[in-house]
């Protein structure tokens, strides 16, 4: 009765934003919109960055979140939904809090044995000169940003400082982390479950978010490609990674493989993309599941899960 029960009602679909990542949630958002309405849903959208958005969830029945990065991603918007009891998608306040946080995610998975590669959180009086001894090529992120934003790689002592600087933009802490020579691949968590794994393509340096957002010329291959043992260990270690954050009801989780054929945690997003580009449905569509059925599973996993939590 879960998807009854949900649905009954309005469903309110919260997008856009105040991060950096406003647009792509304008976009999931709309994507989610459509699909909860062909389902014959009631549907109210609600933008977190218009005045007066709280008076917005009055009477509505569940919240279907696609606010992605700091603001919607973090536990912030999901401990305002518990505060006002209004069931909603996806993780909870500390798994989102904790996947959100790429320095708290790799501490934890270095404690637990997970695999994911070496790095090292910078600032202002970072030696560059000896990160760049200890890891050679690094790539430098935001830890508290998604989709790429503010990313870049270092090979050199100037470059790095100059990353840091971009990625320093955006606020919060930096880090660099190792750079892993080898195919990059995404893999699904729905539910207990995870979907075929997907690997990436681009001529661009890296998958960054003109490859993830903008570009026609990246290539997704789904199946990826992998052996059946090689896709059963990847999907191993991505739901690892995933429940050891805390993390539940669906997410993505990227991952590099290097030239030894191990693979290594990248980072977990737990409110994934739903454009036109986005992978978790192409996931889906790999096994049969429309997008539709795929946001009415997330609706009914998230209501299951309120309900018993």
């Amino acid at each position: 009765m879960s998807w009854q029960q949900a649905s009954a009602g309005t469903v309110a679909v919260l997008l856009g934003g105040r991060s950096a990542e406003r647009d792509v949630s304008l976009q999931s958002g709309a994507t989610i919109v459509t699909a909860l309405r062909a389902l014959g849903c009631e549907v109210r959208e609600v933008d977190p960055a218009v005045p007066g958005w709280v008076t917005q969830l009055d009477n509505v029945t569940f919240a279907f979140n696609a606010l992605h990065g700091p603001g919607g991603e973090d536990g912030v918007i999901q401990g305002a939904l518990e505060t006002l009891q209004i069931p909603y998608s996806g993780s909870g306040v500390l798994g989102s809090a904790l996947a959100m946080d790429k320095q708290r995610s790799k501490l934890l998975w270095q404690g637990v044995g997970v695999s994911t590669g070496g790095f090292v959180m910078l600032d202002a009086h970072s030696d560059w000169e000896a990160v760049i001894a200890r890891f050679g090529k690094v790539f430098v992120k935001p830890a508290c940003e998604g989709s790429s934003v503010g990313m870049a790689p270092a090979a050199s002592a100037e470059a790095l400082a100059g990353a840091w600087q971009k990625a320093s933009a955006f606020g919060g802490t930096v880090l660099a982390e190792q750079f892993i020579q080898g195919p990059e691949y995404t893999v699904a968590v729905l539910g207990e479950s995870t979907l075929p794994s997907i690997r990436m393509e681009t001529d661009r340096e890296f998958y960054d978010y003109e490859a993830k957002y903008l570009s026609d010329e990246t290539r997704y291959h789904c199946p990826s490609g992998l052996s059946a043992a090689d896709e059963a260990e990847a999907g191993a270690l991505a739901l690892a990674a995933f429940r050891s954050l805390g993390c539940s009801v669906w997410g993505r989780v990227d991952l590099m493989r290097d030239s030894d054929g191990r693979f290594y945690v990248l980072e977990v997003n737990t409110i994934p993309g739903m454009t036109s580009h986005s992978l978790v449905p192409m996931a889906a569509r790999a096994v049969g599941m429309s997008i539709e059925a795929l946001v009415q599973r997330i609706v009914e996993l998230s209501w299951e899960g309120r309900a018993h939590g």
